[in-house]
């Protein structure tokens, strides 16, 4: 399974990047926001440092100015730049056209599986599914994961599953048990998928014991 972070801080992102685990990243207006930086600026220094898919969300509600806002931001970098478009029937236009242009799409806000089959139908390079947003009104987030996966098995779409509103570790662990393709997931979720405390106290002991061998 693939790891993107989803994130719009240059910290963040090379220091997980440094890691050797990171395969590509996610962002989203509200996360540019918290930067305080310029988009176009932010989103060129995060080209710089990941070669890997690049997610990067319109802002048009009807497709003509999505292709354009999509067109502008594929010349930054065409080969990992990805197109966020909204679920919605003028984001499935703007992603047929897209797809015939080459330009790859990510169609965000998925929140149950017919929107998931239209998206792969119309020609998504990914889907995100949001289990956390689920989770928070008393949905099993990650039970609509498990019938993408199922479907777009059942009749061989390309299109590869984001698991993205990650809150959680556990998040993540069901998503590579289902068969889900990629996990965005947060920094601090990230470190504390690294962490155990039994790690820390082996870590720990060893050391303690190693002081304990005599040297010459």
């Amino acid at each position: 399974m693939k790891i993107f972070i989803d994130s719009a801080d240059v910290n963040e992102i090379r220091e997980v990047a440094s890691w050797g685990i990171l395969d590509g990243v996610t962002t989203n207006p509200t996360l540019v926001a918290k930067t305080g930086r310029e988009m176009k600026e932010c989103i060129t220094e995060i080209a710089q440092i990941v070669d890997g898919p690049i997610s990067v969300e319109v802002i048009s509600t009807e497709h003509q100015g999505m292709v354009r806002e999509a067109e502008e931001w594929a010349r930054i970098n065409p080969k990992n730049i990805t197109i966020k478009i909204p679920m919605t029937t003028e984001g499935l236009k703007a992603v047929k056209i897209l797809s015939e242009k080459n330009i790859k799409t990510n169609v965000t806000l998925i929140f149950s599986p017919n929107q998931a089959l239209l998206a792969a139908k119309a020609g998504a390079t990914f889907v995100s599914p949001f289990v956390g947003r689920l989770d928070d009104i008393s949905h099993f987030g990650m039970e609509i994961v498990s019938d993408i996966v199922q479907i777009y098995r059942n009749y061989g779409f390309l299109t590869e599953i984001i698991v993205a509103s990650v809150r959680n570790p556990l998040h993540v662990v069901e998503a590579a048990r289902m068969g889900a393709d990629i996990a965005t997931v947060p920094y601090a979720v990230l470190k504390q998928m690294v962490s155990h405390p039994l790690t820390d106290i082996g870590i720990k002991k060893f050391f303690e014991d190693y002081q304990k061998i005599p040297k010459k």
